[in-house]
């Protein structure tokens, strides 16, 4: 694995034409998932309304509500490492000023 959600890190988050969105600072660990505070730009809150529906998605237990919540996700926002270079594959949930992701260094191959 690449870099890793060390305490502290700072991984970010773009929209699909690379305007920093913002910025999670890593809090904890709830392996998979890391755990930390959210700090949104100004260009975030025109996506806000796709981690609502990603909310509400996991909340319902669906799994074909979660998918296309995921999707849309995936298909307008793009994540960094605290170095720099773009994660291949994530999973990220925001509610207020908390972000919740998993990664992975290799994109998800299609089974």
């Amino acid at each position: 694995m690449a870099a890793g959600g060390d305490f502290g890190e700072v991984w970010r988050l773009y929209d699909a034409g690379g305007e920093l969105l913002g910025e999670i600072e890593v809090e904890e660990h709830d392996m998979p998932w890391t755990r930390g505070r959210f700090r949104p730009q100004p260009a975030f809150e025109q996506l806000r309304p796709l981690f609502d529906e990603w909310n509400r998605a996991v909340d319902s237990g669906g799994p074909e509500p979660i998918d296309q919540a995921y999707e849309a996700i995936r298909a307008a926002v793009t994540m960094a490492y605290p170095d720099g270079r773009q994660v291949p594959e994530f999973m990220l949930g925001i509610e207020g000023d908390h972000a919740g992701f998993r990664w992975h260094d290799e994109p998800f191959g299609d089974d």
